[in-house]
């Protein structure tokens, strides 16, 4: 099972990014996917979620209304669309998934929102 994650970058206060995690490998039963980040300093948080059937979603508190995580059942891929970005989430973006064969992480892609 590989997990490749994109489209991180740097960005200003209020500015928006979409992340991309897209699965490949032995990914037939997918239980939940989502994204955790780590801050320099910090441990691995959790950000967001959604069930892969059916679909339900579940969110940090920081980031409530302000991302949307959502997923492409026939692209087998993830995405957290982060709006109204603020500095305090710059951090390594960590996709996750959770499926009948075990836990993965891809590779982390880093965010950085300057102030």
């Amino acid at each position: 099972v590989q997990l490749q994650a994109s489209g991180g970058g740097l960005v200003q206060a209020g500015d928006s990014l979409r992340l991309s995690c897209a699965a490949s490998g032995d990914t037939f039963t997918k239980y939940v996917m989502g994204w955790f980040r780590q801050a320099p300093g910090k441990g691995r948080e959790f950000v967001a979620a959604v069930s892969w059937n059916p679909g339900s979603t579940y969110y940090a508190d920081s980031v409530k209304g302000r991302f949307t995580v959502s997923r492409d059942k026939a692209k087998n891929t993830v995405y957290l669309q982060m709006n109204s970005l603020k500095p305090e989430d710059t951090a390594v973006y960590y996709c996750n998934a959770n499926l009948r064969s075990g836990s993965y992480w891809g590779q982390g892609t880093q965010v950085t929102v300057s102030s």
